[in-house]
């Protein structure tokens, strides 16, 4: 599940002039200085880290426009620790889950953006021990997440979460982290909880969620179809609009999508149909779950590629898999586990592997497109971490047990506290990391015109 990136490898031939040697020899030596000197620099902002370390000690002035902001003395009780960027270079996303007594860095009691569905500590939830481990990669570090840097990052932007309710779990993971230094306010255009805006506005920063669990133009043919979960119409080659005509708005985009496809779905191309997945229908020709997933993902980076006023970054955050064990989501199925996996103890196949690798296939040939465009694609590459935590579900810790609802067991989304909040230290390293990126591409941008002259 490794992946390496295609970053350019800079050679240099064997007929070069002895001329030219000069030139070279000077830009190694600026190379080592630098190389020596950047560690003590934030990457993207040139910021002295102690810069940072003094804004992470003192909270930033109160908003003028909302009045919920932690107090000084909470900060201080439980201060930031600004971790150095990760200089050495490994896969982050390739790793284990190690004990972290530190660990939850908020409370179900000091965050509200809690869904209640994923809020477990409320419902009872008796065990406890899922909120206390962090991910370590093989061969280096990940520091915690912090909420100043994170917000220093994205002063004057805005990032919107596309996707299902997984991607709103995300959303209101990365809110409760930012809850040690700032509330946001409610900006949002609409009363469609579906679609909200939240404004961090000491950071002049916006964070948006767009509800669209397949990405793509949608119609519910059926309320209740095969599974009575609702039968679907994906429109394979159109937009979702909703989301994809405000795209150009934002700095960055974190897509995602998962679950929603394994419910039963007509599919649609060139207005006709040509297709479906479980959906009973005489005469339609049976197709796969992968080809509705391929064909929304293509269709999506394509009309990314393909806008010529976004400028921003799109970010993949890979397929989240469930884990229902001893039965199906609708027989019986739970997730009780309390403890991670090893990385040896299991291996993930079957269709989890082959949605995870269909999303990989479909990403590479848009960031290949996207590189001739000057477009930005990231893999936030979240599912090997993942598979290894059947412990982290709600399973039926959303609700409480006389509740007159009638849910299933929930090993789907993430209890918040939990090992969700992971996804936040893998994007805040990945946004450090440009910074580190893009010096880089300035050093092979250089050499390649001193070996031209």
């Amino acid at each position: 599940m490794k992946h390496q990136g295609n970053g350019d490898i800079l050679q240099y031939g064997k007929s070069h002039t002895l001329q030219k040697t000069p030139k070279v020899v000077l830009l190694v030596t600026l190379t080592l200085v630098l190389l020596t000197i950047i560690p003590l620099y934030y990457p993207l902002l040139g910021y002295p880290l102690f810069l940072l370390k003094n804004l992470s000690a003192s909270p930033p002035p109160p908003s003028s426009s909302f009045s919920s902001q932690p107090s000084s003395s909470q900060l201080e009780d439980d201060p930031i620790k600004v971790e150095e960027p990760t200089v050495k270079k490994c896969d982050i996303f390739t790793g284990e889950w190690i004990p972290n007594p530190k660990a939850p860095y908020y409370k179900n009691t000091t965050c509200w953006a809690i869904h209640e569905h994923q809020n477990c500590m409320k419902y009872g939830r008796p065990n406890l021990d899922f909120m206390k481990w962090r991910w370590k990669p093989d061969g280096c570090e990940l520091p915690i997440f912090n909420p100043a840097q994170f917000l220093e990052l994205m002063r004057d932007k805005k990032l919107a979460f596309i996707g299902d309710s997984v991607a709103r779990n995300h959303m209101q993971s990365l809110m409760c982290l930012l809850s040690r230094v700032v509330y946001p306010i409610d900006v949002s255009y609409t009363t469609d909880e579906n679609f909200k805006r939240w404004r961090y506005t000491d950071y002049n920063f916006t964070m948006a969620s767009y509800w669209t669990p397949f990405l793509i133009k949608t119609k519910l043919e059926e309320a209740g179809g095969p599974t009575n979960t609702g039968l679907f119409n994906l429109y394979l080659d159109e937009l979702d609009e909703a989301w994809t005509d405000q795209m150009h708005e934002f700095d960055y985009l974190i897509i995602s999508a998962g679950q929603w496809f394994y419910r039963p779905t007509m599919f649609y191309e060139n207005s006709r149909l040509s297709g479906c997945y479980y959906c009973h229908k005489e005469n339609v020709t049976d197709l796969t779950v992968y080809y509705g997933y391929r064909k929304a993902f293509r269709t999506v980076f394509k009309a990314i590629n393909g806008n010529g006023k976004f400028k921003g970054m799109t970010i993949l955050r890979t397929f989240s898999p469930a884990h229902f064990e001893n039965g199906l989501w609708n027989k019986g199925g739970d997730c009780v586990r309390t403890r991670p996996f090893r990385s040896n103890e299991t291996t993930m196949e079957g269709p989890n592997l082959e949605l995870y690798m269909t999303q990989i296939e479909e990403y590479r040939a848009a960031e290949r497109e996207g590189q001739k465009r000057g477009l930005k694609f990231r893999l936030l590459d979240s599912t090997q971490a993942m598979w290894l935590r059947p412990d982290g579900h709600p399973s039926r810790y959303g609700h409480w047990p006389n509740a007159n609802v009638t849910l299933y067991n929930d090993c789907v989304h993430w209890c918040l506290p939990g090992p969700i909040d992971s996804w936040s230290d893998f994007l805040l390293e990945m946004l450090k990391m440009e910074g580190t990126r893009k010096y880089e591409e300035k050093l092979h941008s250089k050499a390649k015109r001193m070996r031209s002259q």
